[in-house]
This record gives structure tokens, sequence and C-alpha cells, in this order.
């Protein structure tokens, strides 16, 4: 069983900073991309910014400049440091890793979302 599980979303006023972690646990025999996406209400789920098992980065072009995203390959992590947030930036995030993972001996690879954590950045 693998589960991805997102900490550090919350308030916070514009021009301020959030720091968003995820965690993946369970069979992983290995991960190749995590990213973060994030859905406004009304909206459709989009992606923020993603990183491969090497460290190529790609974001949207509304964070660049302003988000950064990296990972620990050792801890299965990756985190997303946001920094001059600003009110449209207000959504649930979601951490996403497309892994291998084991179960009974046989390998299988597939997407795992985490639950999605509040970010609300009031002007």
């Amino acid at each position: 069983q693998v589960q991805l599980v997102e900490s550090g979303g919350g308030l916070v006023q514009a021009g301020g900073s959030l720091r968003l972690s995820c965690a993946a646990s369970g069979s992983i025999a290995s991960i190749n991309n995590m990213g973060w996406h994030r859905q406004a209400p009304g909206n459709q789920r989009d992606l923020v910014a993603s990183i491969t098992s090497r460290g190529t980065t790609r974001y949207a072009d509304s964070v660049k400049g302003r988000f950064t995203i990296s990972r620990d390959n050792a801890k299965n992590t990756v985190t997303l440091q946001m920094n001059n947030l600003k009110p449209e930036d207000t959504a649930v995030y979601f951490c996403n890793a497309d892994l291998l993972a084991s179960s009974g001996g046989i390998y299988y690879r597939r997407d795992y979302w985490g639950q999605g954590t509040q970010v609300t950045v009031s002007s």
C-alpha cells in the first residue's frame, strides 16, 4: 500500500510564504516524476510544478520565479517552497508521484495522489 501525505498548507497574507511537503511511503521500488497540482473551486486541477528523479524541474508560468520545487530521493519526499504568494494562488494543493510499487513480488507503475492541503492567500 502506497500513501502520499501532504503537510504545510494554511492561511497567509499576500506577499507571504508557505512551504508544502509531501512524503511517499509504502512498498515503493522507485519514484519517477513528483509534482504539485492545485485546484481552485470550479476549476480543473492544474500542474504547478514537477521534478524528475534527476532533478529537472518544470513550472507553470504563473508561479515561475516565486515557487521552488525540490525532492529528497533518499526520503521519498517532495517540497514546494512558495514565496510572494498571491490571492490567485488560493487552492487545494495535491502532491503527485509517478512511481514503481511492489506487491507480492509483482511490480507495477502508476500515479499516486495525496489527499490535498488547503492554501488560502488573503489580500
